[in-house]
């Protein structure tokens, strides 16, 4: 309960960070928008609008991912984490459909920005607020491994790119006298937004699909099958909603043993992987040596202790 409390806070903390920021930067891009007329600061106006909502979706979205279980979601919130990133990946669509609509209608018509002093400045600060965020960011996703989170730091990731493209647009624009440059870089803006949703958008689809874990399954493998009275592991089945992690399996034990030293190993097995995954929820099935459930089915009575072994 300790470690959900703690996550809880500073995955809270992350998202009122981003909301505080997003409106800051909105307020002084939208000023810089105006100012200068660049379709490159447009984009960056439209993204930070974008931002802002994201932001306050994943600040609803921690808030009910750390409620615990109830009745009606025994599993807990976690998935709605989830939710907000796939969320956060559909507004990054829009901001990318809308950048290079724009920017087509500017190369065009062959407009050019003005003040870009001001979009210059406006984007420097920009860039300074960002890696201030996201330096933030990234140390509370190493501490809680939210998925949320993680979505919202690829926004303000691609903002930082985003900036250094907008200061380059205006200058190769004005100083450089390369005509077009200020709408070619919002559609390399538009694009980077999309391949940015599309690797937000994985990690989320893997937790709503409950894919195993990845690296962590092997590590689970070897805290089960370590105890010296587990004779074989089969169907172990894992996942991810939000911090929390479930896995299930089966163990094979004497078939004299009794219930009440089944329960100890259990507890004990448990205990190991708590002490890997913090947080985990385990539940352990116990067979006696030699019991098949399901003959024929490799995918249920497969023995993962020999698997582990043989790095299959």
């Amino acid at each position: 309960m300790t470690h959900d409390r703690a996550r809880a806070s500073a995955t809270r903390n992350a998202a009122i960070a981003s909301v505080a920021t997003a409106l800051f930067l909105l307020g002084l891009k939208a000023w810089a928008t105006v100012a200068t007329g660049s379709v490159a600061m447009l984009g960056s106006l439209i993204d930070s609008g974008l931002d802002l909502i994201a932001s306050l979706v994943t600040l609803w979205a921690v808030r009910i991912a750390a409620e615990p279980a109830d009745h009606d979601h025994r599993f807990g919130h976690g998935k709605a984490e989830a939710l907000a990133a796939l969320f956060q990946v559909g507004l990054i669509a829009v901001s990318a459909i809308g950048i290079a609509w724009r920017a087509v209608e500017r190369l065009v018509a062959g407009s050019a920005p003005a003040d870009v002093e001001y979009g210059i400045g406006v984007s420097v600060a920009a860039i300074a607020a960002t890696l201030a965020l996201t330096t933030y960011q990234r140390s509370v996703i190493r501490r809680t491994g939210s998925v949320a989170i993680s979505a919202d730091n690829v926004h303000y990731q691609s903002d930082l790119l985003l900036n250094a493209a907008v200061i380059a647009a205006l200058v190769l624009e004005r100083y450089v006298g390369l005509t077009g440059a200020d709408p070619l870089f919002g559609i390399l803006i538009a694009a980077w937004l999309a391949f940015g949703g599309l690797r937000a958008s994985r990690v989320a689809v893997n937790q709503l699909m409950d894919r195993e874990w990845p690296e962590e399954r092997r590590r689970a493998f070897a805290a089960a099958t370590a105890h010296p009275a587990n004779r074989g592991t089969h169907d172990l089945r894992t996942r991810t909603s939000g911090a929390h992690h479930f896995a299930q399996f089966h163990i094979r034990v004497r078939r004299d043993m009794t219930v009440t030293e089944a329960h100890h190993v259990m507890d004990e097995i448990e205990a190991r992987l708590a002490r890997d995954f913090p947080g985990v929820e385990v539940l352990i099935h116990v067979d006696p040596e030699g019991q098949i459930d399901e003959p024929g089915n490799p995918l249920v009575e497969r023995n993962e202790t020999h698997a582990s072994e043989s790095g299959d």
